[in-house]
This record gives C-alpha cells, sequence and structure tokens, in this order.
C-alpha cells in the first residue's frame, strides 16, 4: 500500500495555472474558470480533518483523577463546563483492552461528516506501575455519547496489520516493545489501498522498541473508512533523540504543520513544517518553541482555531508544578510565537487531550448529559 499523493492540491495548481496575472475583472480569468474547476478534479484533494461548529467546542481530555476519557465544553475557548462532572464518557474498561485505560484521548469528525473518531493510548500506570504500554484504541460514535471499538496490541505483530502479509516490518520482534504512545488523527483522502481504494485516516503515533531503538521515534499508520483496520506502521521522521506528542494541522500557506514534544537540543513544543503529509519532515528551528515556561516541562500540544479567527490556540500541560498546570496559548497564523499563556478554566482534572469545534445541536446535546442521574 501506497500514498499516491503529493502536495496540497492549490499548490499543484499554482504550478498550472498563475492567476496572479489577471484581475477579478478579466476576461481571461473567466475563460479559464472552467479549466480550473476541470483540473482541480483530477487532482489529489488535501489531507485535512472536517471542522465544522460555529457554536461552541468540545475538550475531549484525559482525567488527571484518572485514566480514562472525560468531556468538557466551551463557548469561547478559554471557559469550560465539566459534562458529567468531569467523570468518565465512558467505562476505558469497555475500550482498552489491553490495560483498561484511555489516556491522550484525541477526537475528530469522520471523513464524510457522519459521526466521529477518536483515539486513545491503551495505557494505564496505576495498574502497570510503569510508563510503558502495548497498544492503542480506536474508537467511532455516531452521537458523541455511544462508542464502539477496536483495540490493538502491538506485541501480536505483524498479524495485527491489514497488511501483515505482504508489508515490511519495521522491527525483527515485536513482544519487546515498550510504548504506542499519543496517537492522533488525520484524514487523508488520496491514501491508495491495494484494491484501488482511495482514502484513509492517518494515525500516527510514537513508539519505542528498547531491544531495537535507542528512543521513541514517530511512526504512521492508515487505518480503513470503517476505522476498524489498520496497516503495518512506517517511520515518519527520525531526527536522532527521542520525539513525542505531535499534532499535525494544514495551515492556510498549503503546507503541512506539526506540534512537536522534542527532548533533543532545547527540550520543549516546537513546530515542523513539511509540503508532504507522511514525509519530509525537518527539524524545527531552535529559537521559536514554547520558551516562556522557562526550564519547566510541557508536552501533549493540541491546536485549534477560535471561530473567525485566523491565528491559533495551542493547548498544552504544563507538569514540572504540582498539581499540573493546563495551559492554553496563543500562535500566529503559521503556528508560531507562541505567547500569553492562561490556565484552562472550568475543567476538573485536565490532562493531555483535543479540541473541535461543535454546532448548537451537538452543543445542547452534551449538556443533556449532566442532567442525566
Amino acid at each position: 500500500m501506497s500514498p499516491c499523493l503529493s502536495k496540497p492540491c492549490w499548490l499543484q495548481l499554482d504550478n498550472m495555472i498563475n492567476f496572479s496575472n489577471y484581475t477579478p475583472q478579466t476576461t481571461m480569468k473567466k475563460q479559464l474558470l472552467p479549466f480550473y474547476l476541470f483540473a482541480l478534479s483530477f487532482l489529489p484533494t488535501s489531507a485535512q480533518n472536517l471542522v465544522k461548529g460555529d457554536y461552541g467546542y468540545l475538550f475531549c481530555h484525559m482525567s488527571d483523577r484518572g485514566e480514562y476519557t472525560a468531556y468538557a465544553v466551551s463557548r469561547d475557548g478559554y471557559n469550560y463546563q465539566d459534562i458529567k462532572g468531569g467523570d468518565p464518557i465512558f467505562d476505558p474498561k469497555e475500550h482498552a483492552r489491553i490495560e483498561g485505560g484511555t489516556r491522550d484521548a484525541y477526537i475528530t469528525r469522520a471523513y464524510n461528516g457522519k459521526g466521529y473518531v477518536m483515539v486513545t493510548t491503551d495505557m494505564c500506570v496505576a495498574k502497570s506501575k510503569v510508563w510503558d504500554n502495548y497498544g492503542i484504541d480506536l474508537l467511532k460514535s455516531k452521537d458523541l455519547v455511544n462508542w464502539t471499538s477496536v483495540t490493538f496490541d502491538f506485541r501480536k505483530g505483524m498479524s495485527i496489520f491489514c497488511d501483515g502479509k505482504t508489508a515490511k516490518s519495521p522491527y525483527r520482534d515485536w513482544s519487546t516493545v515498550n510504548r504506542v504512545w499519543a496517537p492522533q488523527i488525520f484524514w487523508d483522502p488520496d491514501y491508495c489501498w491495494d484494491d484501488g481504494q482511495k482514502g484513509g485516516y492517518m494515525i500516527y503515533y510514537s513508539m519505542l522498541n528498547r531491544a531495537e531503538e535507542q528512543y521513541d521515534r514517530m511512526y504512521y499508520s492508515h487505518a480503513t473508512k470503517d476505522f476498524t483496520k489498520i496497516t503495518t506502521p512506517r517511520l515518519l521522521f527520525d531526527w536522532g533523540y527521542a520525539t513525542i506528542d505531535a499534532d499535525i494541522n494544514l495551515l492556510a500557506d498549503g503546507k503541512y504543520h506539526m506540534l512537536i514534544k522534542k527532548e533533543g537540543g532545547t527540550p520543549g513544543i516546537y513546530t515542523a513544517v513539511s509540503d508532504y503529509l507522511t514525509h519530509g519532515w525537518g527539524e524545527p528551528v531552535e529559537d521559536d518553541y514554547v520558551s516562556f515556561e522557562g526550564k519547566k516541562k510541557c508536552e501533549g500540544a493540541s491546536a485549534f482555531q477560535l471561530i473567525g479567527d485566523s491565528t491559533w490556540r495551542v493547548g498544552y500541560i504544563q507538569y514540572s508544578d504540582r498539581p499540573k498546570h493546563y495551559r492554553i496559548c496563543k500562535a500566529d497564523k503559521n503556528l508560531r510565537n507562541f505567547h500569553d499563556p492562561v490556565d484552562i478554566q472550568g475543567v476538573t482534572g485536565p490532562q493531555h487531550g483535543s479540541f473541535m469545534r461543535l454546532t448548537k445541536k451537538e452543543y445542547k446535546r452534551l449538556l443533556k448529559l449532566n442532567s442525566r442521574p
């Protein structure tokens, strides 16, 4: 299986048609418009998650009160209200079949707008007493409340991957896998399956096999449209030191921007950039990162945009203090120049999570959960 795409489609069209020489009033541009639309139909579409909703925000997160997934909602992106008092939105043991904990929840809309998908780290430190784990959980829902799932235990090796019989394995021995951390989702409409079908969810995560590699590295798989199968992991990049907690977004410049916690050089949360989703990820510049926390340690970055705002907000955990702080800072439209951090408000035990825009109907539906016994 291989991706059959390249750059975002509008960058490819720029190479074919240069509209900069034409004004909106010119006849030439009107004549070129049909060709533009025709050419667009043959180009790869840009990989990106579906964003919908102009009423509020969902913060879907691991709770510091336990290794489970909780919800909080907000109208302004800063001040939140717990759903179900910050209790589990579902029973973690039902979905995390390896260790019974659903950490680092990442949620987004299904590619076709019909439902929602989520990934979590299957891990329970309270049970295992170590900072290791062995797999991830893929969940899907039609209503944000009722979830079904499948668990992937990476120790079982190539047999769990849908292309396991033909793909090249990144490891000689999967039984020694130590970590599969913080998975996230990015819809890739141009991924090509063996049967010629196109479209899959890129699932990216850090992984460590201490017997075969020296540090955590970023890998990726692709999940089927029904969110039940994944491909064999491939290395996303290797910068020569540990990297975890990646968060990829497609920005207005047509490039993919990745928030990443790096542990080489000056450790911290940085932004890396690539023209391509699954390769071309060079190291971030050293002087542009979440530096205002000083020597305090930060991780678990998640970027989102406020409704009607072209700049970004970045949520992250500052975990050197006790209690820990979940903070939201501002960034410019290129996910750089981090500034103005504030603590998130109204969330009980906020930890590593993600943000999703909500419609009014969705917002009200979640609030109704607070009235249930």
